[in-house]
């Protein structure tokens, strides 16, 4: 889809030789870099067993009649689909007007429906062709966005949905996996570690290693920079932007 694109992360412009240094006294930085280095972080562990529910994010799919059918900024909620042999239905709600002719209005509320060819590789029709039904579809449009929720008898499957819809031509994201039996207070965030650049990483790993987020610390900058083999200023950069990159999905805009 052309409307919609995603926003680059940008780069860290900033020489600062101390920037991204906690002050004394604050607690040390966790290094999101261990294990995989192209996998994801799951706060608060999650093994592969075990049941789970997963909360994707389909960026710009190629096909998505509710997000064509929505004006730049809104969200359609409760989507839902019915198959029809020369069509699939869909049907959602939003909280404003869309400029089309609603099935259902009242109290700042509007249901609409929109049909579209059934033979098109949706998100959801991708996902439950592998045999996992969809609970719960939210469109957002502005950039184009589907957010997705399923529950799975566990996290294998997950490779398998990513790819199937990667497929047709959309980015997917693990925004969100929580386990069986979690806290109600516990709330898991997925990390992508690919929004990282190979620099960034060996900034990262090498911090770590040597114990620069540890208090007091194990090492300096000047220390890092020279394991790394880049000037101090050069690693403040690096470290600063990993660090942003970071906190962009762990912490809520």
């Amino acid at each position: 889809m052309s409307r919609g694109s995603r926003r680059p992360a940008s780069a860290d412009d900033s020489t600062d030789p101390v920037a991204g240094d906690p002050p004394d006294g604050s607690p040390p930085v966790s290094d999101p870099s261990d294990g995989d280095p192209d996998g994801a972080i799951v706060e608060g562990a999650v093994g592969r067993s075990g049941g789970v529910r997963a909360r994707l994010a389909v960026r710009d799919p190629p096909h998505a009649p509710v997000a064509d059918a929505l004006p730049d900024g809104a969200v359609a909620t409760d989507v839902e689909r019915v198959r029809l042999d020369d069509a699939v239905v869909s049907e959602f709600r939003t909280d404003r007007e869309i400029g089309a002719e609603p099935v259902f209005a009242a109290d700042g509320e509007y249901v609409y429906r929109t049909r579209s060819p059934p033979t098109e590789p949706y998100p959801c029709r991708s996902i439950e062709s592998l045999g996992h039904p969809v609970s719960d579809v939210t469109v957002r449009t502005g950039p184009d966005r589907i957010l997705l929720t399923l529950s799975l008898p566990s996290v294998d499957p997950i490779d398998e949905i990513v790819e199937t819809v990667e497929a047709t031509g959309a980015s997917v994201t693990l925004e969100r996996l929580t386990r069986s039996g979690g806290s109600a207070d516990c709330d898991p965030v997925v990390i992508d570690r690919g929004r990282l650049t190979d620099r960034q990483r060996e900034v990262v790993r090498t911090a770590q290693r040597l114990g620069y987020f540890e208090y007091p610390r194990g090492a300096d900058a000047e220390a890092v920079a020279a394991a790394v083999g880049i000037a101090r200023s050069t690693f403040a950069e690096h470290l600063a932007a990993a660090q942003r990159r970071v906190f962009d999905e762990l912490v809520d805009p």
